[in-house]
């Protein structure tokens, strides 16, 4: 067999029906500049973090948006050290920071579902 370097892999398909959109709802309601992102990277591509660690707001906002693990999306921003680069270079001005800190209080602190 020939190797053309990939892979399959199992389905990643997503059921937004089983997803609980409670808390991406509440986020919204806070930071309503969450809709305005394009998923652009450049947030990812000015983090100073990223090239140590696996942060990356752009795949958190993803995962919560698709209705992925939560966990997961929180991992991504364990290692933020809330510098403020990506909120200088974002073209739709997010106020990055204040975004990170309102995913950190609705899905860290809140205990609803």
């Amino acid at each position: 067999m020939i190797d053309f370097g990939f892979g399959f892999s199992p389905s990643s398909m997503i059921d937004l029906d089983k997803a609980s959109t409670n808390k991406l709802k509440e986020l919204i309601r806070i930071e309503p500049d969450i809709q305005k992102c394009m998923a652009c990277g450049s947030c990812c591509g000015s983090c100073t973090g990223s090239q140590f660690t696996d942060v990356s707001l752009r795949s958190c906002i993803l995962k919560l948006q698709n209705g992925q693990e939560e966990e997961e999306a929180l991992a991504l921003l364990k290692s933020c050290m809330l510098c403020g680069k990506c909120t200088l270079v974002c073209p739709r001005n997010i106020n990055t920071r204040h975004l990170i800190l309102s995913i950190n209080k609705i899905y860290c602190c809140n205990d609803n579902k």
